[in-house]
């Protein structure tokens, strides 16, 4: 049975101020989980494993990766509905350990990265990551006023492609001013009046700026981006007046790697 205590503590990670209070985030369901007690065995993990919470059924299924080095609670299907944040929960939580990541400018060399301009919606964040999982994109910048990559709901639309990507913080202006002024990497940017992503030349590696949901790029990145890029619209008339910036960015992402085959 939970104490209050392991209650209260779980409940209040629902909010950035206690996550980054404790330095731990949730992650719930069996497949993340077991992703993640497989990956604490390699000494090149990103995240350790605070403690897990189960039911007996999954921890006797999953003893053998079960290491020993963090609690395990067994717990009832009804404490899971207590603790879950999800609308049906998993047989499986695990409270996870936030690692700070360093970043290295090495890391733009030669690759394409995902550039996040104050996208809010965890949803939307979390299924970006998984798109760039999926194209081979190891790195994604994140503007300060985007969605927390540790909110349950950005965890979970990643389902699991957060431990194969990673999500740094920053003020984007200094870092594309940075970028622009002292490198040679080409940075796109996504917009409206673009020009037409399928006829445009496309490099291997390069920034791709992504822009707020309802509002964009921000004014203060424009002047820094290379190459506006646009998804056209079939038919042109009677179109709808965006894509949500998730459906943007996999369009984005899959021509640019259609280039390259």
């Amino acid at each position: 049975m939970l104490s209050k205590a392991q209650i209260k503590l779980i409940r209040s990670l629902k909010h950035k101020k206690f996550r980054d209070k404790h330095n731990l985030f949730v992650v719930e369901g069996e497949k993340v989980a077991g992703e993640l007690l497989l990956d604490a065995g390699n000494e090149n993990s990103i995240y350790a494993v605070h403690s897990l919470y189960a039911s007996s059924g999954w921890i006797r299924q999953n003893r053998e990766i079960l290491s020993g080095k963090f609690p395990v609670f067994e717990i009832t299907m009804e404490d899971l509905e207590q603790i879950s944040f999800l609308s049906t929960p998993r047989n499986v939580m695990m409270l996870i350990k936030i690692r700070e990541m360093i970043f290295n400018p090495g890391f733009l060399q030669g690759k394409l990265t995902l550039v996040i301009d104050t996208v809010q919606d965890p949803g939307n964040l979390g299924t970006i990551i998984r798109i760039a999982h999926w194209y081979g994109i190891p790195n994604i910048i994140c503007s300060m006023t985007s969605a927390d990559l540790y909110n349950p709901k950005t965890i979970q639309a990643t389902m699991g492609s957060f431990l194969s990507v990673r999500v740094f913080y920053t003020d984007l202006y200094g870092f594309l001013k940075d970028c622009y002024s002292t490198t040679s990497i080409p940075i796109y940017g996504t917009f409206l009046s673009g020009s037409n992503i399928y006829t445009c030349e496309l490099a291997s590696e390069g920034l791709i700026v992504l822009g707020n949901e309802s509002k964009g790029i921000s004014e203060e990145l424009i002047p820094f981006i290379h190459t506006w890029l646009s998804i056209p619209a079939f038919p042109v008339q009677d179109k709808p007046d965006s894509l949500n910036v998730a459906q943007a960015a996999a369009i984005v992402c899959s021509e640019f790697r259609r280039r390259g085959l």
